[in-house]
């Protein structure tokens, strides 16, 4: 099959011919329509997670896919061949990434994929829709509540936003003013990022919100623990020592039941992926290179067949 390896770690993605994955006992072999494009992609290629991850090589990239059952294993009851479905395919240790025509998905990472959705945008949902539904959760956001989404714009972000919406939260958003109107669109109030971010929320929210989540890290995080009633419920994806100043940090797992609200959303119109960018596999690097810049708004997703 062809796919996208790593030689070592920090070199640069290419496109090879690789032989086609086991399938394990509860495991579903995915034939790839898209994959979804993350930031922990190239982060794991670069050696950044070693300490908690164990990574093979020559490695194949990637945690999210769309695409259709090839096999499944011998304990798999839930899915058959031909069914169309979503994964956040992540295991312990990395090797037999989503960037490639097959791919092996424990069967607790897969969901099916939701009627609404085109094979790009379901490619794009997983990993990000996943961790802000995980997000939310952690920070107990409910109906009523006031809460602040930081990179409002990103990925991770416009899917918290939306979730957040459907269940009559009220949510404020940052991002630069030239996505204050994509913000609105998803039914967030926009706030401008940078300097003098506190006092433009507390413009919104005079007594503060009830809960934060960053998804952008630095003066964010600062911000979120400044106007937010209770640390507690201050949530960050992007620093860990949120722990240690009272908030909670979130890694998000794989979920079949998440997924599986997550598709509900969008099959019943209050959940949308915009794609930013569609790439053949082949220009995993130049999507990389996007992803690096971190100006994208929505998703980019590889087209695998």
């Amino acid at each position: 099959m062809k796919a996208i390896t790593i030689a070592a770690a920090g070199d640069a993605p290419q496109l090879t011919e690789q032989p086609e994955p086991k399938v394990g006992p509860d495991t579903v072999l995915v034939r790839v329509r898209t994959a979804g494009v993350n930031p922990v992609d190239w982060k794991v290629a670069a050696g950044r997670l070693d300490p908690i991850l164990y990574v093979y090589l020559p490695l194949i990239p990637g945690w999210d896919v769309a695409g259709v059952v090839e096999r499944v294993g011998p304990a798999v009851t839930e899915f058959a061949p031909g069914d169309e479905v979503m994964a956040y395919a992540r295991t312990d240790t990395a090797q037999h990434g989503t960037y490639a025509e097959l791919v092996p998905a424990p069967v607790r990472s897969v969901a099916r994929k939701p009627a609404s959705l085109t094979w790009g945008q379901a490619g794009g949902l997983p990993l990000a829709g996943l961790t802000a539904l995980q997000s939310l959760q952690a920070a107990d956001v409910t109906k009523g509540d006031t809460v602040l989404v930081n990179n409002a714009a990103g990925g991770v972000g416009s899917f918290a936003l939306q979730i957040a919406a459907a269940e009559g939260v009220r949510v404020i958003g940052t991002a630069s003013a030239a996505k204050a109107d994509y913000l609105r669109s998803l039914g967030a109030e926009p706030v401008t990022y940078g300097e003098g971010l506190a006092e433009r929320v507390r413009a919104l929210a005079p007594e503060g919100v009830d809960a934060s989540l960053d998804f952008y890290g630095g003066e964010a995080t600062a911000v979120s623990l400044e106007v937010t009633k209770s640390p507690s419920r201050v949530v960050s994806i992007a620093d860990p020592t949120i722990r240690e100043r009272g908030g909670r940090y979130v890694f998000a797992r794989p979920d079949h039941a998440g997924l599986t609200k997550l598709g509900d959303l969008a099959d019943a119109g209050q959940l949308t992926v915009h794609v930013d960018r569609e790439l053949p596999l082949a220009e995993a690097a130049e999507a990389w290179r996007l992803s690096q810049e971190g100006r994208t708004t929505g998703k980019i997703v590889l087209r695998v067949s």
